[in-house]
């Protein structure tokens, strides 16, 4: 098949695009939300996530989601180690190389394991972080992306079409945003609370950085939904419409709870309520009307902006809400595709096995396979990250020094500050 040279100029955008979200995009939007002493740090784990897992990716980490199967859980790290045998024209979908492929799923893995370590803002040994990155990539995220992309138990071919319909995640619903969400979670319980947590203020310490990282993530988004149509094609044109409008409504939907709830509509809930519309239509992008993208929009901004509140009523420290964001968004817009899900939303329709949803007249089938997609991807990124998690806290252990915590850990960690006083000398 010769190469189409538009879808892949399309996919080599949207591969760079996807990447703007974690650097800078996800570094400013989670730098922003944590106080003045722990910005460097938080930025920090974003980029060091991007080093980390792009080199993984491309030593084991692409054959091991995408080549190959055994069991259905995962593929064979050793048949492409190192991508040796997809350097030069092999061809995957639409015409597009599977090099540039490879290179567009790569900024996938990287985003996924930078969003988890919002959930231990303040307070984590950078050490441990990269050790759980890499763990984690490898035994969480991989093996997920493979049951549902890579030809697995999840997938088009695998048993759960068959025996119900094909589990529909546009652009990583289950994949990136229920396994980032419920690892976050688990590592926010396995690592305990900031100091203070509950007793003092824990602002965001710059509100512009958290709005032009927002700003950066929406940007970014178009490459990571319309870009998974894998070429330069209508259903990416409806992706693309479906993110811009999720998004906004949900900034709405945020906006209204907010000064319903509260009396005041913030600058923080516009962000926030941005990124959670644009969390829940990843997994629907591609597969709902424009109308059904409203609808996703607007009851991910009114649930998310409630569910984020959890954690002071329940006493666990999700740093920057990464599961009332992410897990609930995801979780949200992974079950209204068996919902509004409209098989002519796009040219081609749905996959093959897939049903309409439930408002189109498809009956509770394809809702059904949607929850237990959920379900599964809760539960494995749990036990995942749970083990994981334990293991490292005995071993290396996930938190600084108190004294190193109370004073700041960008002095600490990484023998840096972000800002001096002017005039003093002092830093703060």
């Amino acid at each position: 098949m010769s190469i189409d040279t538009g879808s892949t100029a399309w996919v080599l955008v949207s591969a760079t695009l996807v990447l703007l979200m974690t650097v800078p995009g996800l570094a400013c939007f989670y730098g922003g939300m944590v106080r003045g002493k722990s910005v460097l740090n938080m930025m920090m784990m974003s980029f060091g996530s991007a080093g980390l897992v792009g080199v993984l990716w491309v030593l084991f980490g692409y054959s091991m989601a995408f080549e190959g199967d055994a069991g259905g859980i995962v593929g064979d790290p050793f048949k492409d180690l190192g991508l040796a045998h997809i350097m030069g024209a092999a061809q995957t979908f639409h015409g597009v190389p599977q090099i540039v492929f490879c290179a567009f799923e790569a900024t996938f893995a990287i985003i996924t394991v930078a969003v988890v370590s919002g959930s231990v803002a303040d307070r984590t040994k950078f050490g441990t972080w990269l050790v759980f990155a890499a763990l984690w990539v490898t035994l969480s995220y991989i093996p997920l992306c493979h049951m549902v992309w890579g030809g697995g138990l999840l997938s088009a071919h695998g048993a759960v079409a068959r025996a119900l319909a094909t589990p529909l995640d546009f652009a990583g619903g289950s994949v990136v945003e229920i396994d980032a969400g419920m690892a976050g979670l688990v590592l926010a319980l396995v690592t305990g609370r900031r100091r203070g947590f509950g007793r003092e203020p824990m602002r965001p310490h710059s509100l512009p950085f958290v709005m032009l990282g927002a700003g950066l993530l929406w940007i970014g988004w178009f490459g990571f939904n319309a870009g998974s149509a894998g070429g330069a094609n209508a259903q990416a044109g409806l992706a693309w419409v479906t993110t811009f409008v999720a998004a906004a409504a949900s900034v709405l939907g945020w906006l209204v709870t907010e000064r319903v709830r509260d009396g005041k509509a913030t600058s923080l809930g516009a962000a926030s309520g941005l990124v959670a519309g644009l969390v829940a239509i990843t997994p629907a992008a591609g597969y709902v009307s424009p109308l059904g993208a409203i609808l996703i929009g607007l009851v991910a901004g009114a649930v998310c902006s409630v569910a984020v509140g959890v954690k002071y009523r329940l006493g666990f420290d999700d740093s920057l809400d990464v599961a009332g964001v992410h897990l609930v968004g995801g979780l949200i817009g992974t079950l209204m595709v068996g919902l509004v899900g409209d098989p002519g939303a796009a040219a081609g329709g749905y996959l093959a096995g897939a049903k309409a949803g439930l408002l189109y007249g498809g009956g509770l089938t394809q809702l059904g396979t949607q929850a237990l997609l959920a379900v599964v991807a809760v539960i494995f990124a749990g036990v995942v990250t749970a083990v994981l998690g334990l293991v490292l806290r005995r071993t290396m252990g996930w938190r600084i020094e108190e004294s190193d915590e109370i004073s700041g850990i960008d002095l600490a960690v990484h023998g840096e500050t972000a800002y001096e006083t002017v005039g003093t000398g002092r830093r703060r």
